[in-house]
């Protein structure tokens, strides 16, 4: 377990955006003085969790410049804006069809199901608003799969932010662990 997590930390710190490189993009430019602040760009407990999920939702609905939206989304709810960004690569040209796939067969199952429905809310919804014009020029494709894909990835955020939390938390316990069975056997060399 340890050596995939350390596998998967080289490669998010060797794919992940620096500062550096947010601050020369010409997309965020204008934006460069509320996205580089610190606080964005630290490692807590909190932070890093939001950036997943933002990460996973941005990556699924939007399909263009994922990067940028995660950056900005990132000052609305205070994620970690390199987390959020390098999260988005959750959709790339391998896993963009599969999500497609199961988005479709997800936003064919929901309408189907709630057009059983006497009142038919969905269905209600989507007709009295622009909702679906909306979904459909934000995602590019088309109603059922575009409600799909806003399903797909409000779930995928939900468990993202979940797992990142538990798993942070693992982490930090670990690591005290470690430390304190270092502190320990120190201790007990000491007396021998």
């Amino acid at each position: 377990m340890s050596t995939i997590l350390t596998r998967l930390s080289g490669w998010a710190q060797r794919s992940m955006p620096t500062r550096e490189q947010m601050e020369e993009s010409r997309w965020i430019r204008p934006f460069a003085g509320r996205v580089l602040r610190s606080e964005l760009w630290r490692f807590t407990r909190r932070s890093v969790p939001r950036g997943v999920a933002l990460g996973m939702l941005v990556g699924i609905i939007i399909p263009f410049a994922q990067i940028l939206f995660a950056a900005l989304l990132s000052l609305s709810v205070r994620a970690n804006v390199p987390v959020a960004a390098l999260t988005t690569f959750i959709t790339n040209p391998f896993t963009t069809p599969f999500i497609w796939v199961i988005a479709y067969k997800v936003g064919a199952f929901i309408l189907k199901v709630d057009a059983m429905t006497v009142i038919a809310p969905v269905n209600q919804a989507i007709e009295h608003s622009d909702f679906d014009q909306t979904l459909q020029w934000l995602t590019g494709a088309t109603l059922v799969t575009a409600f799909g894909l806003v399903i797909v990835a409000v779930v995928a955020a939900a468990v993202s932010y979940l797992a990142t939390s538990f798993s942070w938390r693992w982490w930090i316990a670990h690591k005290r662990r470690t430390r304190l069975a270092r502190v320990r056997e120190r201790e007990r060399a000491a007396r021998d």
